[in-house]
């Protein structure tokens, strides 16, 4: 159990210890499913899903403590296991471990300031959530404006209402907001998060972003690209 002196106090800190914890849990419901499965016999007591700092997960009964020294995770996962779809329960586990990851850090950073907490979340909050990695879902949110710049040099595909495509350049003094504006878009390919470093282009069936190179697209080819459809919607609208 993770002593006072020794917690977490900075932001970059208390991030780390929620990456750790975060890869536990991920882990224990992936990779290392069906040895979590199997240890939630309902049959058992109360039992929790812990992520450790070291990035190890355990499903154990939870602290004696009272109170406990960090918020307990969900008491009893394993009483639902047998009542529910696998997929579900596991879903729900995924849920009531974001639930216990966030509360962790922010107990860490009940101590910092205001911009400091901002700042922590943030970070969290640019990575998937536990959920979205056991369902498959990819966090993807609403595309980058082309009409607002960025600090960068890249440039974003942007659809005109004659359907034209056009490149819009960053500009190199634009302000910070709307950078992380910018930086709260993900890949509807692979998931990762926006770089102003790199060519971006939009669908304009699912209006869904994607990295040029994920899609192999040019910045040149989607010059000559009047409705950029993605390779999803491409298949959908074949076996239609």
């Amino acid at each position: 159990m993770t002593s006072i002196s020794s917690s977490p106090r900075t932001v970059e800190e208390i991030y780390k210890d929620y990456s750790a914890r975060r890869a536990g849990i991920v882990r224990a419901l992936t990779y290392d499913v069906d040895e979590f499965y199997n240890l939630c016999d309902p049959e058992k007591e109360n039992l929790c899903l812990y992520g450790h700092p070291n990035e190890t997960w355990e499903v154990n009964l939870p602290a004696e403590e009272v109170p406990p020294e960090l918020p307990e995770p969900a008491l009893g996962i394993n009483f639902a296991r047998d009542g529910m779809n696998r997929r579900d329960w596991l879903s729900l586990v995924a849920v009531h471990g974001d639930c216990w990851l966030l509360s962790v850090s922010f107990y860490f950073g009940a101590r910092l300031n205001r911009n400091e907490r901002k700042r922590l979340f943030s970070l969290i909050n640019d990575v998937p959530t536990v959920f979205e990695v056991v369902t498959e879902r990819k966090p993807v949110k609403d595309k980058p404006s082309a009409d607002s710049g960025s600090r960068s040099r890249g440039s974003i595909i942007k659809r005109s209402s004659d359907g034209q495509a056009k490149s819009t350049p960053k500009v190199a003094d634009e302000s910070y907001e709307e950078d992380e504006e910018h930086g709260e878009t993900f890949c509807g390919s692979c998931g990762g998060n926006y770089s102003a470093d790199e060519f971006w282009i939009g669908c304009d069936i699912c209006e869904k972003w994607y990295h040029g190179k994920c899609v192999k697209i040019t910045p040149a080819k989607a010059e000559s690209i009047k409705q950029y459809k993605c390779p999803s919607c491409t298949l959908k609208r074949a076996r239609q």
